[in-house]
């Protein structure tokens, strides 16, 4: 699913909303979610799951053109981990199973 299709979801299930509104929702849950990780904290949502950072460390890598070494550096990197409700349900589905 898109940004623009979870949009279009959200107005069409709640009549009260107009699309612009949906899409304000939308951008402010997605830009609350990247704030707190750029601060280095994670975010999580009851039931959906939770958003941290995990590091992964300098190492070196290689160039597949030349097979040259190159020095990666370390790096911070977003991870998503499911939440037990989405787990279940995605466990119980029947189009997945």
């Amino acid at each position: 699913m898109t940004r623009s299709e979870l949009v279009t979801t959200l107005a069409q299930r709640f009549p009260q909303l107009q699309i612009h509104d949906a899409e304000v929702s939308v951008t402010e849950i997605l830009n609350a979610v990247s704030n707190a990780l750029t601060q280095g904290n994670r975010a999580e949502i009851r039931g959906f799951g939770s958003f941290a950072l995990n590091f992964r460390p300098p190492r070196q890598g290689r160039n597949p053109k030349t097979g040259q070494a190159v020095a990666v550096p370390g790096k911070f990197v977003p991870h998503f981990k499911a939440g037990k409700e989405l787990r279940d349900r995605l466990l119980n589905s029947p189009k997945l199973g």
